[in-house]
């Protein structure tokens, strides 16, 4: 996919600096702004996604609409901990304080900052996220982003721009307690109609049987993997425990694998 770094209108040294090293990090061509409009970029070097380097963010241009970090859902349901409620991924996953997750499809990283707020300090959350343009900018708005209450989750999370199949293949047995997988975002939901430019952007190969298993190879407790309802994926994976809201289009499929995590 054709991509070019260029930053906001009248950006400063500062913000045309971070653009520069951006794009060496990419690797992706630097174009300074100067007078053009975004369109004129587009035509010009005939690019298919522009990111734009900005005072609030990264933001990708894309065919889809403009792909930049927020913390989406994941406050509202840290508020609804917070007051008592139940999440059906914290549940799904067993997750307590001091547990390690590992997030193999990252995504804008939702999932990973409710799972970054339970386990905590002690905790480790780490998210794969395959496609570098989404790896960037969602590594950068964890890094970054400001929040009335969260921060400290947000910054607590190590994003990786790794295929989730090699990754899982490297690492040691009982690695992390929980191995997650949200594929789901392959097929569009109505009410996340915001997600199109992420799914544009993101790697939307399905979960493979190779991948399960070295995944319940790699989780010290569960394998999570989290799906619309009546997806079949479970049953083409075999996967036989199933958990969620009973109004809910999404659910959690559920593997134990009855092993603790590796000492450090």
């Amino acid at each position: 996919m054709n991509c070019i770094i260029t930053t906001a209108v009248k950006p400063g040294s500062a913000l045309e600096e971070a653009a520069n090293t951006i794009a060496g990090q990419l690797p992706a061509p630097f174009v300074a702004r100067g007078s053009q409009s975004l369109e004129q970029i587009k035509v010009k070097y005939q690019a298919e996604v522009i990111i734009a380097v900005t005072r609030k963010g990264l933001v990708a241009h894309t065919p889809g609409g403009d792909f930049f970090f927020h913390p989406s859902m994941a406050e509202l349901r840290i508020k609804n901990l917070i007051n008592g409620k139940d999440d059906h991924m914290v549940n799904a996953m067993g997750l307590q304080e001091g547990m390690s997750v590992l997030d193999c499809t990252l995504g804008l990283g939702t999932d990973a900052i409710v799972a970054s707020y339970v386990t905590g300090v002690p905790g480790q959350v780490t998210g794969l996220e395959a496609a570098k343009i989404v790896a960037l900018i969602t590594g950068n708005g964890l890094r970054n982003y400001q929040t009335n209450s969260i921060d400290a989750a947000l910054r607590r999370i190590s994003v990786v721009n790794a295929d989730y199949q090699h990754y899982l293949a490297g690492l040691p047995a009982g690695s992390f307690d929980v191995v997650y997988f949200d594929p789901m975002f392959r097929r569009p939901i109505a009410s996340s109609s915001n997600i199109k430019p992420l799914r544009l952007l993101a790697d939307n190969r399905e979960l493979t049987t190779a991948a399960l298993q070295q995944a319940v190879r790699v989780a010290g407790k569960r394998v999570v993997i989290k799906e619309t309802r009546h997806s079949s994926i479970f049953a083409g994976l075999g996967i036989q425990t199933i958990v969620g809201g009973k109004y809910s289009s999404i659910c959690y499929g559920i593997i134990e694998t009855g092993r603790t995590k590796c000492s450090d």
